[in-house]
């Protein structure tokens, strides 16, 4: 594929509020999301990808964004079944270009729900500091579909959210992402290079969203309304730490 042009990354970076002139770290996901979306698509690939949900997510990037084109590697693994018959996939992508690393990414997919009966919820972590907030319009899922291509029914509107079983629509959870990930650099003054993410629960469009703290540094979590959404670790420039 060929290197985003500057109209494509400012599109993303307004919509995400980066600071314009930059490719943001989560900007990458977008084109790995396509090359996912072939590999599952593939006759091999023994689940459907409707239904599947987006539980974790880790972006490392090698070396700067070049000019020319991109080469994307894409691998999947099925993991083994959990007790409760709950079955994960997992899509390894690596960006380059010219045979230099640019990025890894690794998505990790609900393909098959367990039977097994309801967890007990666990304790909420106490979160830290307030970094940010944001209030998620109607138009959210939408808006956010516009620059990153995702059209996907459960994003953009009541109906559609409900046509695909779900109550409400919710927003797209790299866009939850994306924001985090904005904020993050901004406070820190530095670039995201390293970013992992646990998806916890769906935000609704509507949502009052708030990223706070985590109890180690680097950390950090995302509550919507209140209730834990996302928690993940971020590393920046000249920051040696790995995400976990």
């Amino acid at each position: 594929m060929e290197a985003p042009t500057r109209v494509e990354c400012e599109a993303y970076n307004a919509a995400l509020d980066f600071a314009p002139g930059t490719v943001a770290l989560t900007w990458w996901y977008l084109p790995v999301q396509r090359a996912h979306l072939a590999t599952m698509l593939s006759p091999a690939f023994p689940y459907r990808i409707a239904g599947m949900v987006h539980v974790e997510n880790l972006l490392v990037a090698h070396a700067p964004l070049p000019a020319g084109p991109l080469r994307l590697s894409t691998r999947i693994d099925i993991l083994p079944p959990s007790a409760s018959g709950a079955v994960l996939c997992r899509l390894e992508t690596s960006v380059s270009a010219d045979g230099t690393p640019l990025l890894t990414c690794s998505s990790t997919y609900l393909a098959q729900r367990g039977t097994g009966g309801r967890r007990s919820a666990a304790a909420l972590p106490q979160p830290g500091a307030e970094i940010g907030r944001w209030q998620l319009a109607a138009s959210a899922g939408r808006d956010y579909a516009r620059v990153s291509g995702d059209w996907n029914p459960i994003h953009l509107a009541g109906w559609s959210a409900r046509l695909m079983g779900l109550r409400a629509p919710i927003i797209h959870g790299m866009h939850t992402l994306g924001r985090a990930c904005a904020l993050l650099q901004a406070r820190a003054g530095r670039p995201v290079t390293a970013l992992s993410v646990r998806f916890r629960a769906p935000v609704a469009l509507g949502s009052a969203v708030v990223l706070a703290e985590g109890a180690a540094p680097g950390e950090f979590m995302v509550l919507a309304d209140g209730a834990l959404a996302a928690e993940g670790h971020a590393a920046f420039a000249g920051n040696p730490g790995a995400c976990r």
